[in-house]
């Protein structure tokens, strides 16, 4: 509901700020019927994909179950719009819905972070990012949440100009728009809630290492600095050397592709740098107090 409402109220606002109807919108559900989210709020669609217009651009909008939904009247409905000069977008985990169709190939996309690794596993040739949105020619997709206000501020900067685009982010009491290096860090800083530069680009070059069992003195390194600078700002912001992070990192890795990939536990197990089948069921009960087989989502 949060993605949804960041994408509407956004053009809402540009009408009202512009004094003219720039855009006008309308929802489409598969069958028309009401749509109930996971919070209880319905939507009532004011299409279905059968007799919805051709538009201008498609946002989709998933919970997440998108990595399993299928719904192949909608992928028909997106194509016939995409054969007469449609955008197409998602927010949160429906880009594993579009890439599931082949609507993401040759394209860069992000997605919500906890879904990310079982989408790498899963898509390994389509080129996803870790900002917070991706707009790539026709393709447009964000991480969710009000992730998905800031690529809405970028589409209404491109379709009418920076100073309405600023104008809509200071309605909804929202950072203007923001550089492309701010939306790269932006989603780590707010999983973390750390601020420090060092510890910040550590993590980031972590999470690009998970299956490599990367050495913390190889790190250090790479980031140009001595390996007791690197223990010592995580220590004092995280409050744990950064090889116990990184080993954190990697078994929360794992619980995500165990929870939203169909991945053996031997290849999820692989995937986040565990040698040993055994060392890892270890190392995840420790971490999360059950087995691997026990995350799997029913």
């Amino acid at each position: 509901m949060m993605a949804f409402s960041s994408v509407i109220e956004p053009l809402r606002a540009a009408n009202i700020l512009a004094g003219r109807p720039f855009y006008r919108w309308i929802t489409v559900g598969l069958s028309g019927e009401k749509v109930e989210a996971s919070s209880g709020v319905a939507i009532e669609p004011a299409y279905s994909v059968h007799d919805a217009p051709m538009v201008d651009r498609i946002v989709v909008c998933s919970g997440g179950d998108a990595d399993r939904l299928v719904a192949d009247r909608a992928v028909a409905w997106i194509r016939k719009n995409l054969l007469g000069g449609a955008q197409v977008g998602a927010v949160a985990d429906a880009a594993f819905f579009l890439a599931r169709a082949g609507l993401l190939d040759d394209h860069t996309c992000t997605l919500h972070w906890t879904s990310q690794p079982a989408f790498m596993e899963a898509f390994p040739e389509i080129d996803l990012r870790r900002d917070l949105y991706v707009i790539d020619r026709r393709r447009f997709t964000s991480a969710g949440g009000v992730g998905s206000l800031d690529m809405m501020l970028e589409i209404i900067a491109t379709d009418y100009g920076a100073e309405l685009a600023a104008g809509v982010a200071e309605w909804f009491v929202h950072s203007p728009l923001r550089s492309s290096v701010d939306r790269k860090m932006m989603p780590l800083r707010l999983r973390t809630g750390i601020q420090n530069e060092l510890v910040l680009s550590a993590i980031a070059a972590m999470e690009e290492a998970v299956e490599e069992r990367l050495r913390m003195a190889d790190l250090a390194v790479k980031l140009g600095v001595s390996a007791d600078k690197l223990e010592r700002a995580f220590r004092s912001e995280v409050g744990v050397a950064p090889s116990a992070y990184y080993r954190r990192l990697r078994l929360r890795r794992a619980a995500d592709l165990l929870a939203h990939s169909s991945l053996p536990v031997r290849d999820v197990a692989l995937a986040c740098g565990f040698a040993s089948m055994s060392s890892f069921a270890r190392a995840f009960k420790e971490f999360t107090g059950h087995p691997p087989g026990a995350a799997r989502r029913s």
